[in-house]
């Protein structure tokens, strides 16, 4: 795409702004903060606080356009495709469509199941064993929705290999009221089959061997491999290779959510999915909330020069929020590699990073105001709690405005040069009505399809994750070694075995 001329349209749009600031903005153009601004069925993007103007979003309507963004995502929600490198669709959209697939239809109705059972009292606590896309979701989602959650069960997630969090997760627990739920796609996903295989030995300990396998479910693509693990056929819940792992959340994946906060609440949340995917489909992109984000997240990387992004939550019940959204985007988005091979030519994917605000505020925001580097912000706050406190959240939705009223016209008058603020630093708002399980559902969908924006003008897949895989295999031959299963690769640096050799002399 750089060398289109829409892409060349907007360098030289870029440039003309250099000495542009944000307080000339408003100040020209008394509506702009209501001007630039859309909305979808609650849930309000305030763009104005960026550096671009009318046309800009213009220039970038056109890229989109060029791109041929509007083909892709009915590609993407009609289920081609569109994983290119692994020949296969990415369908996540068809798991929240009111018509869903029969297979999809008939594993939720056995999830819900599945999940009444569960919570009909039998057990005290769930622990979600997986890592990655099968644990940062439903961990994600099942925090965010603690307002609906049944206050009967203790829900718990267990993704680190690392002992130390076995042992924080089951503390307290009781092995014999104990399920655990291990997810993985392959079932062999060497983190969570290693914890798995732990939460046997813990509940055999206490209830038997022949009893152990009656505390575990699995969601996964191989089904064999759990009933080899002595999980009963009827709390297998599938998985399917057109769903990739971080975009999973509405699969079974989700179960742990569902027994969490109940079918009815699940199905809320996939609504809220859908109406964002349709939202997607046929706005216009001046008013499509998803494709803005993903322009304007091009505008500020690829025009601006910006490599990372703070995405902060106003809301302690979305804590795990920019974890999510970390993954979601920099798994997909790390790509220095085009869809068809040939090597990128631009910036792609940011690094994503964040934590809910106002904790973030006596960390790392005198950075964002004051540092030598810019950083885009995206902020999201809830006009109302779910909670009685109002006057913590009023306090709390005053903050999240001044931070971005600060962040976008400054203190340039300050006597003192450390007092000053330069401002003209760039922020995005994110505004719902309520923390329910739609709005939820439809801020998960929202940053999908901002990341499939992004990817389709770069030209990248955003469904696959080779970079992943070296590191696991690499893992796997040096674990033997440690095991004392094989001798040392002859070939391995000399920095990488002295490690490896230390370890193993004061383990």
């Amino acid at each position: 795409m750089h060398d289109t001329g829409e892409w060349q349209a907007l360098s030289s749009h870029r440039q003309a702004l250099d000495e542009v600031h944000l307080r000339d903005l408003f100040d020209g153009d008394p509506l702009r903060g209501e001007r630039l601004a859309a909305e979808t069925d609650g849930l309000l993007l305030d763009y104005s606080k960026n550096r671009l103007t009318d046309e800009t979003v213009a220039l970038l309507s056109a890229l989109a356009d060029r791109a041929e963004l509007r083909g892709q995502i009915e590609a993407l929600l009609d289920g081609e495709p569109v994983n290119t490198t692994e020949d296969r669709p990415a369908w996540h959209a068809a798991l929240r469509r009111p018509d869903p697939p029969p297979e999809v239809g008939l594993e939720f109705d056995r999830m819900a199941a599945f999940a009444a059972e569960v919570r009909d009292g039998r057990w005290d606590a769930v622990v979600n064993i997986g890592i990655g896309g099968s644990d940062l979701g439903p961990a994600m989602a099942t925090a965010a929705l603690g307002a609906y959650a049944d206050p009967g069960l203790d829900v718990r997630f267990l993704s680190n290999v690392d002992g130390a969090h076995f042992g924080a997760v089951t503390r307290g627990l009781d092995p014999a009221r104990t399920l655990f739920i291990v997810v993985s796609k392959t079932f062999t996903t060497v983190e969570t089959l290693t914890n798995a295989r732990t939460a046997r030995a813990w509940v055999a300990d206490a209830v038997g061997p022949e009893q152990a396998g009656g505390h575990f479910a699995a969601v996964t693509a191989s089904p064999d491999k759990a009933h080899s693990f002595g999980i009963d056929a009827d709390a297998v819940f599938a998985m399917w290779d057109w769903v990739g792992g971080r975009y999973s959340l509405g699969s079974a994946v989700g179960l742990s959510l569902m027994i969490t906060v109940g079918p009815d609440a699940f199905a809320d949340m996939l609504a809220g999915m859908h109406q964002i995917d349709e939202h997607f489909r046929t706005a216009p992109w001046a008013e499509n909330l998803p494709a803005l984000l993903g322009l304007i997240g091009i505008w500020n990387r690829n025009f601006w020069g910006w490599p990372t992004l703070a995405v902060l939550p106003y809301a302690q019940e979305l804590a795990l929020f920019p974890a999510y959204i970390q993954q979601l985007d920099m798994e997909s988005s790390g790509k220095s590699v085009l869809a068809d091979g040939t090597p990128a030519v631009t910036a792609t994917g940011p690094v994503v990073w964040g934590q809910p605000g106002t904790n973030g505020q006596h960390a790392f925001h005198q950075l964002l105001h004051q540092g030598t580097d810019i950083v885009p912000v995206e902020f999201i706050g809830l006009c109302r709690p779910n909670h009685s406190h109002i006057e913590h959240h009023d306090l709390l939705m005053a903050n999240l405005f001044a931070q971005v009223e600060a962040l976008a016209f400054g203190a340039p008058d300050a006597g003192d040069p450390h007092q000053q603020f330069s401002g003209n630093r760039p922020s995005t708002v994110l505004l719902a009505d309520q923390l329910t399980p739609r709005t939820l559902g439809q801020l998960v969908a929202l940053y999908e399809h901002k990341v499939f924006t992004q990817a389709t003008v770069w030209g990248i897949n955003p469904f696959d994750q080779w970079g992943v895989e070296l590191g696991k295999t690499l893992a796997t031959d040096i674990a033997a070694e440690l095991t004392g299963a094989a001798h040392p690769n002859p070939a391995r640096d000399s920095s990488t075995q002295s490690l490896i050799n230390r370890y193993l002399s004061r383990r």
